[in-house]
């Protein structure tokens, strides 16, 4: 059984340092058209400064129309080039996997909201054939660009009812072309960023994929096929599964016999690597899921409240982070920003009361 704090190698050639992933947390932190702010200069670089073997941007845009948050940090315009430029370099400096995630909010845009299909609760358009297309080139794109800023790769943000993830839920997607109907026409989108992405990027540039397998009305039996394809269609270096809680039980009454994650911890991965997030807060977490079949763990509170976190579970293997709710100033001192600590508000019982 593999250490969490060693190496992980990449199809693509890259090597993460330990097995130690920082989550791409939304902060709210960038300025209102996409660029790089200091704040959010700070908080990566720190979690790169302590430790982590990948650091991951928070979901970035990747079409100005599909911003799906206020201060969302851009990859859709070349006025974004010189901070992504200075933040690659910064969190590569540190011996860290410098990877961009790539998000259009889809249905939950803030600004004329699209879907594959109308969505009358969210008052969202359905797509058309060509909207579908430019959409699909623009995460390719803004890959083109990541690398361009030097970062190492990509993840294309397949999960959480955003654009990608849309497509391929049956009750969000209904087209009647060939982007809907079937998994695989469902699956297309998907697809299609991928292959575009490895021909527009050079070889040795790393691509990943997150998906979740519940709500917005998904199915895990085809997400675990998504999930299955892409491991032996082997385009991808990594998969990054969103499951709320890594150790429960699926939702589906009819899936209760093993763990959401042994669904794809039991897949033939082949050459790509598969982590988790959902509720890996302690050093024995980590272990825990690593044990479960788990390549490397992804870490998003644990983060936010220790910069240093791998470096502290790889001091202690029973690290537990400091208990919340947590004061301002403790958050300021973890390289949160006034804007990111005001969202941590909206978390229950993160941040003490003022």
């Amino acid at each position: 059984m593999s250490s969490l704090i060693d190496p992980l190698s990449l199809k693509s050639g890259a090597v993460l340092k330990n097995r130690f992933v920082l989550a791409p947390l939304t902060n709210l932190q960038s300025h209102p058209d996409g660029v790089l702010s200091e704040d959010e200069f700070r908080w990566l670089t720190m979690r790169a400064e302590g430790g982590f073997g990948l650091t991951m941007t928070c979901a970035a845009s990747v079409q100005e129309s599909g911003v799906g948050f206020p201060g969302q940090l851009g990859f859709h315009d070349e006025k974004h080039l010189p901070g992504l430029t200075r933040l690659a370099s910064a969190i590569k400096a540190q011996g860290s996997l410098a990877i961009a995630q790539l998000h259009h909010g889809g249905l939950r845009a803030m600004k004329n909201p699209k879907a594959p299909s109308a969505d009358e609760k969210l008052k969202a358009e359905a797509m058309t054939l060509d909207e579908v297309r430019a959409s699909r080139d623009c995460f390719i794109q803004a890959a083109a660009r990541a690398e361009q800023a030097g970062f190492d790769g990509v993840e294309l943000h397949g999960a959480h009812g955003y654009l990608i993830c849309s497509f391929l839920s049956p009750q969000l997607n209904r087209r009647e072309d060939e982007y809907g109907g079937s998994l695989e026409n469902r699956t297309r989108f998907l697809m299609e960023c991928i292959d575009g992405v490895r021909a527009a990027t050079k070889p040795g540039f790393t691509l990943g994929v997150r998906l979740s397998p519940e709500r917005w009305g998904l199915v895990v039996t085809e997400i675990r096929d998504v999930a299955q394809r892409l491991m032996h269609d082997a385009k991808i270096d990594f998969l990054d599964m969103s499951l709320w809680d890594a150790f429960k039980q699926p939702n589906d009454e009819a899936l209760q016999d093993k763990s959401l994650m042994a669904y794809f911890t039991e897949l033939d991965r082949g050459d790509v690597r598969l982590g988790a997030a959902g509720k890996i807060m302690t050093g024995a977490d980590c272990a825990r899921a690593r044990d479960a079949g788990l390549d490397y763990v992804v870490i998003g509170r644990g983060a936010i409240l220790h910069h240093d976190f791998p470096h502290r579970v790889a001091a202690d293997p029973g690290f537990t982070p400091i208990q919340t709710p947590v004061s301002e100033d403790y958050l300021r001192s973890e390289g949160l920003g006034p804007a990111f600590v005001n969202y941590m508000r909206t978390w229950k019982g993160f941040v003490e009361a003022a």
